[in-house]
């Protein structure tokens, strides 16, 4: 019996024609919400809420599968992209609003934003221009 969070989740309803790609223990789906063009989602099958719910061989599907919908979208977008950001929001206060553990994938080109330094650093705008502030070794 599912738990009552999966009876209300929307990954664990997920339509299987919904589904670009897959594992065994993992699914790639478009975001319903794509802040660019191609962003996807891995997901795990199992109703995990975050990364650290996930078993070793699930961790080891989401970031295989991660790395497969990577490659397949610099094939398939056009122009291709120069770039991707792949990151997890993990919990409610890193912005997590689906309950149910999910990587974005998503696909960056050159001028899609001013200066994209930093990239997921902007999540806490105010430290995100490091370089600013030092020698910029911190990455």
């Amino acid at each position: 019996m599912q738990s009552p969070e999966a009876n209300s989740c929307p990954f664990c309803a997920l339509s299987p024609k919904r589904e670009l790609q897959s594992t065994a223990l993992a699914v790639a789906v478009r975001d319903a919400y794509p802040v660019a063009e191609g962003h996807t989602l891995v997901v795990p099958r199992r109703h995990v809420g975050r990364l650290a719910d996930c078993t070793a061989q699930e961790l080891a599907d989401l970031w295989t599968l991660a790395e497969q919908v990577r490659g397949s979208l610099a094939i398939e977008l056009d122009p291709p992209p120069d770039g991707f950001n792949i990151g997890v929001n993990d919990g409610e206060a890193a912005g997590q609003t689906v309950m149910h553990c999910h990587l974005h994938v998503i696909p960056r080109w050159r001028g899609d934003v001013p200066d994209p330094r930093g990239g997921v650093r902007w999540v806490i705008a105010e430290r995100a221009t490091y370089w600013k502030d030092g020698d910029g070794d911190s990455e």
